[in-house]
């Protein structure tokens, strides 16, 4: 540590003093540096004086303030003795007074408690008598006083004058209620028209039964609606009113019953609802006998009679709930009058019984209880009993009647449109679709209309089902419009249908059937979401319209396997043209042949037809099925002729190539060509089967076996064997052939084998195999090169008139790039 201090001021001083002539300086530094430390010790100095001073004051504070706190301590102590001696002196002073207080205490409240013993045993006598002389609107206010004042000796119930006082208010209590029961036991009798004063005599009376306990108010009124229904009961349960077509004069019942004494039953409290009240034991009771009646009969009703006595239950629901719902209609209830607005039900109501309710009126006849629980609920102003449904709901079990009118009236209405359906569409319709089916959904949803205005629950619910069934019946008739093909021995052992001859307006009508059974599928799903909407939520769940669609689905596929199988019963007559042409005479390549302008014909009168009646959708799987069966058909038609010559050849590539351009041009004739790449290389693919067949019936005989497992390397030995007949080959010629060919077997029944002909526009490096796999034969060419050689000399030496022309109709596949057929065609 010394020595690097001593080294740091040796840096230090050659810093200042770098050179010789710089110490001349050295006298000044030391002066200034003497001068600092002067100016240092002195600071020092002072700062020791000033902290001896500061110490000593710091202790004569300390104890200065230890001696106060000191005298504080010893101030408290004095005064917390003070306190002290205080409170006993204050205690022994107000000891007395203490007594006095509660003395003056208990006198008041026994004085207090006197005066109003007093004053009930007044109020009591003072009740009896006007009790005794009906007075009762004085007596209501009595009572009041009275039970307040009672209400003050509750915790001296076993006093026996207490007691006594209780018994008798009870007794002038029940003295009341007997009087009022009795008084208004005439209400209704006619004494209201003769004793001029009774009516006011009797509201006096709803006085004192609110100062009596609710009970009384409950029992008056519930007398009162059974003493006015007692009539009714009589009325309609005798037999002539007992039916089921009275339903409506039970309502005008009620209706004048509360008109009439309206006026008179404005004696009662507003906040008794007694109307109300009536009204719920008129509905409650016109349930039960209705179930009575319905129950009990012998037949099914008539379906009018039946509808009608709903309707006008609904409609007297709807009137009591508009009268008394109000503000106080449950959330539901309300929910259900929007619903009902929403689904355009203007003129009649929509019933929804609430669940809650339902089970209520269930169990209505076996459960006292629950009627208990079910009338005090409606006791309580604002309750909000929901009226929709009170009555209506015990119709739900006896409308399958209506189910089944209704089901029989839109099977009748189908049976009539299909009579009357033209199977044309009417002039300047953009639809393409058929009128009935319009007109059938328009009859549902007038069914739909007229069912949810009656029910939401199980009715609605085999309505729906209905519905399925008469569209399940369309969906039939539909198709069994289709042209149906020829049946017999043939058809029925193979399961196949014969063939199917359509005319130009069959097949306009095939296209209709398939935009119809569109339509419907789509608008069963909407049909299905109307109702799962309006139905009640237990059966939306099982509300389905997949089986309806997957019948209008069937419809289409069928429709359009028909539409095909239509085009292929046209082109049966050019099929067998084509077999009928002596392919083995012809001289020379001209052009197309007629069999091929005879398909196109065909194709051009009913193709624009086609793709403007069909959807881009259909019209694309009906050209997928079109090609799927036209290809694989002319390339075993090939099979089905005669000999083939050389030329013959030549013709037929030709004709092939223009077979293969007609239907390329399709998706352009229909004028949709959404879809027409993919429906494009299907084409060129299953025709450039029948090319490559033809290219081997002109290789020559000693390499035709090399070529069709070149060209064809998925053909069969029947197929070989076939068209070496109709390369002309007598049976003793080509039995060598087929041996070579035999032995090829393994290299031809290779799936992973793709020829070059399947995909045109594809490079094919897959052949090699085949071409190698070829067993080593004197006079057999195994070289793959040799091969495409072959054949291309083979185009070379066959020079006729015609095929410059076949040459100029294969320029597309010369075109190619690659893939190992281009030879074929090199000059």
């Amino acid at each position: 540590m010394a020595t690097s201090e001593k080294q740091n001021t040796l840096d230090y001083i050659n810093q200042m003093f770098p050179t010789e002539a710089s110490l001349s300086g050295v006298e000044p530094l030391m002066q200034k540096i003497h001068s600092e430390i002067r100016r240092v010790d002195a600071e020092i100095l002072t700062a020791v004086r000033q902290q001896s001073n500061s110490g000593t004051k710091a202790r004569e504070d300390l104890a200065a303030a230890t001696s106060a706190v000191q005298e504080l301590m010893n101030k408290i102590r004095e005064i917390k003795t003070k306190a002290e001696q205080s409170e006993t002196m204050v205690q022994e002073i107000c000891r007395d007074i203490k007594k006095l207080d509660f003395a003056k205490k208990h006198i008041t409240t026994t004085i207090t408690a006197l005066h109003r013993l007093t004053m009930l045993v007044s109020a009591v006598e003072q009740l009896q008598v006007m009790a005794s002389k009906r007075h009762y609107k004085e007596a209501a206010a009595q009572l009041e006083a009275v039970n307040q004042l009672c209400s003050h000796f509750e915790a001296y119930r076993d006093i026996p004058k207490i007691t006594e006082l209780r018994e008798k208010f009870k007794s002038i209590k029940q003295v009341l209620k007997s009087h009022v029961f009795s008084d208004f036991s005439s209400l209704g009798t006619g004494k209201e028209t003769e004793e001029s004063n009774l009516l006011q005599q009797l509201s006096d009376a709803c006085l004192v039964v609110d100062a009596l306990e609710p009970s009384v108010r409950e029992e008056l009124v519930k007398n009162f609606c059974n003493r006015e229904l007692t009539s009714y009961q009589q009325i309609f349960e005798g037999a002539e009113l007992a039916k089921l077509d009275k339903t409506e004069r039970r309502y005008a019942w009620i209706k004048r019953r509360l008109r009439t004494n309206e006026e008179i039953w404005k004696i009662f409290p507003r906040s008794w609802h007694v109307d109300y009240l009536l009204c719920i034991q008129f509905c409650k009771l016109t349930r039960s006998q209705l179930v009575e009646i319905l129950v009990s009969m012998k037949e099914k009703p008539d379906v009018a009679t039946l509808l009608t006595a709903l309707q006008r239950t609904l409609e007297f629901e709807e009137e009591l709930a508009e009268k008394f719902g109000g503000g106080t209609r449950s959330k539901d209830a309300v929910d259900d009058n929007e619903e009902t607005e929403r689904s355009g039900n203007k003129s009649q109501t929509v019933s929804d019984i609430r669940k809650k309710y339902e089970k209520k009126l269930a169990a209505h006849d076996g459960s006292q209880h629950e009627e208990q629980d079910g009338q005090k609920d409606t006791l309580v102003p604002g309750a909000g009993f929901n009226f929709r449904g009170i009555i209506s709901s015990c119709f739900e079990p006896h409308l399958s009647v209506y189910i089944e009118l209704e089901e029989k009236t839109l099977m009748d209405s189908l049976e009539k449109e299909m009579l009357e359906e033209t199977w044309e569409i009417d002039e300047g319709s953009q639809t393409n679709i058929l009128s009935s089916s319009i007109k059938v959904f328009v009859i549902i949803r007038r069914s739909l209309k007229r069912c949810s205005a009656l029910t939401k629950n199980q009715t609605l619910f085999n309505l729906f089902k209905a519905f399925q069934k008469v569209l399940k019946a369309y969906a039939t008739k539909l198709f069994a419009r289709l042209p149906k093909g020829g049946t017999g021995i043939v058809a029925a052992a193979t399961g196949i249908e014969g063939q199917i001859k359509t005319s130009d307006k069959d097949e306009r009508v095939i296209c209709y059937i398939v935009n119809t059974a569109e339509y419907c599928h789509r608008t069963c799903g909407e049909l299905a979401d109307n109702v799962s909407k309006l139905i009640d939520a237990q059966f939306a769940d099982r509300v389905d319209m997949s089986e309806v669609q997957d019948e209008f689905s069937a419809v289409i596929t069928k429709s359009l396997i028909t539409l095909v199988h239509g085009i292929e019963t046209k082109f049966d007559s050019e099929m067998l043209a084509m077999t009928r042409v002596p392919w083995s005479t012809l001289e020379s390549v001209g052009d197309q042949s007629d069999y091929v302008n005879g398909i196109n014909l065909i194709l051009t009168s009913s193709i624009p037809v086609l793709g403007s009646l069909l959807s881009p959708i259909y019209f694309q799987f009906f050209l997928d099925k079109l090609a799927s069966s036209l290809g694989p058909r002319f390339y075993h038609n090939i099979f089905k002729c005669k000999q083939i010559s050389e030329t013959g050849a030549q013709q037929m590539l030709l004709d092939t190539q223009a077979v293969k351009t007609i239907l390329l041009e399709i998706p352009s004739l229909g004028k949709q060509t959404a879809g027409a790449a993919s429906y494009s290389k299907f084409v060129s693919r299953e025709m450039s089967k029948a090319e490559a067949l033809l290219k081997v019936i002109l290789s020559p005989i000693d390499s035709v076996a090399d070529t069709y497992c070149a060209l064809l390397p998925e053909g069969t030995l029947a197929e070989f064997q076939r068209l070496l007949e109709l390369k002309g080959l007598k049976k003793a010629d080509q039995q060598s052939i087929l041996d070579d060919f035999n032995k090829r077997g393994s290299g031809i029944s290779q799936p992973t084998i793709m020829s070059a002909s399947a995909v045109p526009s594809a490079p094919n490096t897959s052949i090699a195999p085949a071409i190698t796999n070829v067993a080593s034969s004197p006079g057999v060419i195994t070289s793959r090169e040799d091969v495409l050689t072959r054949a291309a000399a083979l185009g070379r030496g066959a020079a006729t008139t015609g095929f410059k022309r076949f040459l100029a109709l294969t320029e597309a596949a010369k075109d190619r790039k690659d893939g190992p057929f281009r030879k074929l065609f090199n000059a």
